[in-house]
């Protein structure tokens, strides 16, 4: 069987792969501060996982997933006050997904995919997909991947779970357990909870560089949690499809 990742491909390969494929799957990541417990490459390794399940579980829905590789820049200023951050700013990151796209058009991409696991990154990523599918006529597909989760998350973890929390800790401890610091994880403390201000980098709310209750995380439960997501996801897909 032929790899779904465009990476392992030949060019006469990757033609071919063009013409079977449902849809071409971009992850989206970003390297950022993850507090001092999780390494800088949380989103990088989400993104690689999530999709690769997605990949995985797509003939179960009669479907046909081709990956590209993870983006692991995105737009992520608000974290640039903690070391090893990097970040494109929004309107090279919205330009780099368009021209993404614009290849994956030219070599007869059916749909394009896009499943991002960075809160930052869409707002850009939403108007990328607009500009790709009126300026290039390529179908294009959007999935912040905690959506599709949320209310389970909602339901075992509360409120306040969120970057860097319970549930993104599950998660790499679920697929990269050696990358987590166990000694560092603690309740992240909040310096502030803003209803109508924006902020300006993400050490204004918190201390540690999170959110939320790491020593709270249960990778088991997350386990049943990305498998539910999952077939979710793909269900949408085959939805939106029988629509257009």
């Amino acid at each position: 069987m032929r790899s779904r990742d465009l990476f392992d491909l030949t060019w006469e390969e990757a033609g071919e792969s063009f013409d079977e494929a449902d849809f071409v799957v971009l992850p989206t990541g970003s390297l950022e501060q993850h507090s001092i417990h999780l390494p800088l490459s949380v989103d990088i390794v989400r993104a690689d996982n999530l999709t690769d399940e997605l990949v995985e579980a797509a003939p179960e829905h009669d479907l046909d997933l081709l990956r590209l590789p993870t983006l692991p820049f995105g737009y992520a200023e608000h974290h640039m006050n903690y070391p090893g951050t990097v970040t494109l700013d929004a309107d090279t990151y919205h330009d780099v997904i368009v021209q993404i796209g614009a290849s994956m058009a030219a070599h007869g991409a059916k749909r394009l995919l896009l499943v991002n696991c960075h809160g930052g990154n869409i707002e850009p990523l939403r108007l990328a997909a607009d500009r790709i599918e009126r300026d290039h006529d390529l179908a294009t597909h959007f999935v912040h991947w905690t959506d599709h989760a949320r209310d389970l998350l909602e339901e075992e973890f509360g409120e306040g779970w969120g970057h860097a929390g319970q549930y993104e800790t599950s998660q790499i401890e679920l697929f990269r357990p050696d990358l987590v610091r166990e000694e560092k994880k603690e309740p992240q403390v909040r310096r502030a909870i803003y209803e109508t201000k924006t902020r300006r980098y993400f050490d204004d709310i918190t201390e540690q560089g999170g959110l939320g209750d790491p020593t709270a995380s249960d990778p088991e439960f997350l386990a049943a949690v990305v498998e539910e997501t999952t077939h979710r996801i793909l269900r949408s897909l085959v939805s939106d499809m029988e629509q257009y």
